[in-house]
């Protein structure tokens, strides 16, 4: 079967996704191993895997990009997208989520369901992403399948279904047994690219009956017709079954749940049958609707050859080759090389210079790709994370994706004037292909101030500026992200901007109310001149001169984010009034008004989650609290470890990670992500203002 001619109900668009450890590049690995992709099994330790192809992932064994990879499986063609399990690189994970149909979430089999796990599982429940899971590390000392299901349930709130009884555990975990079939199915050679089928071990048949009929049980609940036939006893057929279950996994009502150890080949075949038994084709995710441009009527697509096309950019990548590449996902219609589509969120033309079907960094060029598919094109010049191309005749806007603001910033020179120019090219770049990286030059300082989701984020790009674009530059101290906000309503602040000069004057006169809102609501803009005090032409330079004034507030200079700005009133003049006067007009009444809110400074507040060794707790505590931290509450963790939940402002957690090892004699983990904002205390604030 060539490519084309798989049908659409045979394509499978799916995500690994985990925690940072819990073996998903391997698993990935495995899987292009056993469809024939690669003829020998990668590894992270050694740096020879394929998804991780850039050298920092090499080195550090962990993913920092996600691959989007095409294989083969059983006449199913899977798209598969590699992501990163790392907080700091969550918009990678959010992005790819956004274009997947499905995803298999792969568990630790010793730690469970760990902080990154919970994050990645309520992203993947906001997009909706139906998703069967893997007990990975089988092999391993402290594995335990039933604990990691408990898990699953308790901190997850998933109903997960085992769908599978392991043989053996620890180091002679040897296979595992299908409740449905009733196999045992054994991964007996190195490789195990051959498993073998043979019956139950005689030790596991009464407890497999047991499982299996509470498997039985759990599945007839979700369709009522099988729940009457089951109740009447009528034998199910295994095909009863499965069609029940996929469309109970399709509706997210459950979670198949699979074991095995990738390191060591054992459980990715079942694996594989049950991302094409289960999951998600193009054909069964409801179509995907967007906007008209011009209309903002609603507008759906159904992913199917002959509608219009649409298709979402989810990713760019500078590629040392072939120049810039965007990833796209095609939901209906089809692309073709050499034609000319609308970006419909930038409002342009662009023409598709090549088509690609990647497999990680090898590639391959084709005319065409069709609804459903995962490809990337060469030679967009102006489209980014997010944007739409679509049809020239029927233009439809998809939903954008946005990505949590950074926390944290560092200054970056460039050694030698000759780095100046190269430094400012690799930043454009890098911030193009990464939306959670900011670039902008500090006015008072001169200095160009880079800022990401945390020291690891920014630590990678300053290396791959140093490796990819060759630019040798200086590096300062992190610096925490704050903001500034008010407390209180400013009911009217005023300003009335007039300057004589010979000829035109100037004249733009604004009335401003500013109020505070809930954390996290940004910033945002009204108008409500009625009777046309302040004409409806100059009603934008208000909102861009008010724009301007956020972006630095009156306690120490940092932006402003959590207030609602509304033009209430003002005055202008036939001849003198100009967008220049009532923008400088809003920016004064801003600076003027805001003062009388009680501003306060607030600072990122990190969830943190430390494992530590039970001997070690006591001291562990001490340096949470040392820091400012609000301890949330403990759970034990196997192996004699307690896992302590806290929240730290991010500005106490520089340096933590080695005071942890110390303090631990390096048996202790730690992980962080961002919470939320919060306000600093006085002492806090009249220190970073330096009074």
């Amino acid at each position: 079967m060539t490519e084309q001619e798989y049908p659409l109900e045979r394509y499978r668009n799916i995500g690994i996704i985990a925690h940072i450890d819990a073996g998903k590049t391997t698993t990935t690995e495995r899987i292009l191993f056993y469809t024939g992709k690669t003829y020998r099994i990668g590894s992270v330790d050694d740096g020879t895997t394929v998804t991780d192809w850039m050298e920092q992932e090499r080195e550090r064994g962990i993913t920092i990009v996600s691959a989007a990879v095409t294989t083969f499986w059983k006449d199913y063609k899977i798209n598969l997208i590699d992501t990163p399990g790392h907080i700091d690189f969550t918009a990678e994970v959010q992005r790819s989520l956004r274009v997947l149909d499905g995803g298999v979430v792969v568990f630790d089999a010793v730690q469970g369901v760990e902080p990154q796990s919970e994050t990645v599982w309520r992203q993947a429940n906001r997009y909706n992403v139906p998703r069967i899971c893997f007990a990975n590390k089988m092999d391993r000392v402290g594995a335990s399948f039933d604990r990691t299901i408990k898990s699953i349930e308790d901190r997850l709130g998933a109903r997960p279904l085992p769908m599978q009884e392991p043989i053996g555990s620890e180091d002679s975990f040897v296979g595992v047994v299908d409740l449905l079939t009733r196999q045992a199915i054994f991964f007996e050679d190195e490789l195990s690219s051959e498993a073998r089928y043979g019956e139950i071990p005689a030790n596991l048949v009464d407890k497999v009956e047991l499982r299996r009929a509470d498997l039985i049980e759990r599945i007839v609940e979700l369709d009522d017709e099988l729940t009457l036939k089951y109740l009447e006893g009528e034998t199910l057929t295994l095909e009863e079954l499965k069609t029940t279950l996929r469309q109970g996994v399709l509706d997210s009502r459950v979670t198949p749940v699979f074991c095995g150890s990738s390191l060591k080949n054992k459980g990715v075949q079942p694996l594989l049958d049950a991302i094409v038994d289960y999951l998600p084709s193009p054909l069964d995710v409801e179509d995907v609707v967007g906007m008209h441009p011009h209309t903002e009527e609603e507008v759906s697509r159904p992913p199917k050859d002959e509608a219009p096309m649409s298709s979402l950019v989810f990713k760019i990548v500078t590629d040392a080759y072939v120049g810039r590449l965007a990833y796209i996902r095609v939901y209906s219609g089809k692309i073709k090389k050499g034609s000319t589509y609308q970006n419909t969120t930038q409002d342009s033309k662009e023409r598709v210079g090549r088509l690609l079907r990647m497999y990680a960094d090898h590639r391959e060029d084709v005319d065409e790709l069709g609804a459903g598919d995962i490809g990337a094109i060469l030679g967009l010049k102006r489209s980014f994370t997010g944007d739409t191309l679509s049809d020239n005749s029927n233009p439809v806007v998809l939903e954008t994706i946005n990505f949590p603001e950074p926390v944290i910033s560092v200054a970056i020179e460039p050694k030698t004037t000759a780095d100046q120019d190269k430094m400012s090219l690799a930043l454009q770049k890098l911030s193009e292909e990464d939306p959670t990286f900011k670039v902008r030059l500090d006015e008072d300082t001169g200095q160009t101030i880079i800022s990401g989701m945390g020291e690891l984020h920014l630590d990678i790009l300053v290396d791959r500026m140093l490796r990819e674009f060759k630019v040798q530059a200086n590096v300062g101290n992190p610096r925490v992200a704050y903001h500034e906000t008010i407390t209180r309503t400013i009911p009217e602040s005023e300003y009335r901007f007039v300057k004589q000069t010979g000829g035109h004057g100037q004249y733009g006169h604004v009335v401003l109310r500013i109020e505070p809102l809930e954390s996290g609501s940004g910033f945002v803009f009204e108008d409500e001149i009625r009777g046309g005090s302040v004409p409806r032409e100059y009603i934008p330079a208000v909102e861009k001169g008010v724009q301007e004034a956020v972006e630095s507030g009156v306690v120490s200079g940092y932006p402003m984010t959590d207030l609602k700005v509304t033009l209430i009133d003002g005055s202008f003049h036939e001849v003198d009034s100009s967008d220049m006067a009532f923008r400088m007009a809003a920016i004064f009444a801003f600076r003027e008004g805001v003062p009388k809110g009680k501003p306060v400074l607030l600072e990122p507040i990190m969830k943190v989650e430390v494992v530590a060794p039970e001997i070690h707790i006591g001291e562990v505590l001490g340096q949470v609290n040392s820091r400012r931290g609000n301890v949330l509450g403990m759970d034990p963790r196997p192996g004699n470890a307690q896992a302590i939940h806290a929240e730290v402002p991010l500005a106490e957690m520089f340096g933590y990670a080695t005071e942890l090892r110390s303090a631990t004699k390096g048996r202790g983990v730690f992980t962080m992500e961002f919470e939320h904002y919060a306000p600093v205390t006085e002492a806090i604030m009249k220190k970073l203002a330096g009074i």
